[in-house]
């Protein structure tokens, strides 16, 4: 089975409070172009980050806002910040660094919640049960069906009903492998669950 590859450049996911901070009040997300999963966006607004040792602008919010913020860096992302930024599962923000942000009307301080996002596969149900998989399995990854060397290893499954099938990687580790939006990779024909 094929999977569609997609780089993330860094971005934010908002709650409605820190939105309405940043923005306006009672400030709603315009959509600039739908994301590849079900009911996501990115948005036509933007933020600047910043760290300790540095700033990032133009970063781009994906919509709707969420219960909780999240900020997925890159390790070129992170070390420009100087954000020790764990690497770890969406939604997994447990005692990660914070961050200030800057909107137009005004910066919010993070006390938490910035990560490299964990290489992962999204996938349906449907999916999951032809490649005989569940959610949170770990799997191995190849750029071509049979080929034996992985591309990326212990790459985390996420199953909801409504996933599009994709591999998620962020756009520097796809570079250094070689991919391209667009590209296509394929499970290691191996036992899908990496001990």
């Amino acid at each position: 089975m094929r999977i569609p590859v997609v780089l993330s450049a860094p971005h934010v996911h908002l709650t409605a409070s820190v939105i309405e901070e940043l923005f306006s009040d009672k400030y709603r997300l315009h959509v600039k172009s739908p994301a590849s999963q079900p009911s996501q966006f990115a948005a036509e607004e933007v933020v600047t980050l910043i760290g300790p040792r540095g700033r990032l602008s133009n970063i781009r919010v994906i919509g709707p806002p969420r219960s909780h913020n999240q900020v997925e860096l890159s390790g070129f992302a992170a070390a420009t910040l100087g954000i020790d930024a764990p690497a770890r599962a969406s939604g997994d923000l447990s005692g990660t660094p914070g961050i200030v942000i800057e909107g137009p009307r005004a910066r919010a301080t993070l006390s938490g919640g910035v990560i490299r996002a964990l290489r992962h596969i999204h996938m349906s149900p449907t999916d999951a049960a032809r490649l005989n998989i569940k959610d949170e399995d770990r799997v191995n990854v190849v750029s071509r069906a049979l080929t034996a060397e992985p591309l990326f290893q212990d790459v985390i499954v996420r199953v909801a009903p409504g996933f599009q099938l994709e591999l998620h990687v962020d756009a520097e580790d796809g570079a250094a492998a070689g991919l391209r939006a667009g590209d296509y990779v394929f499970l290691a024909d191996t036992d899908p669950r990496v001990p």
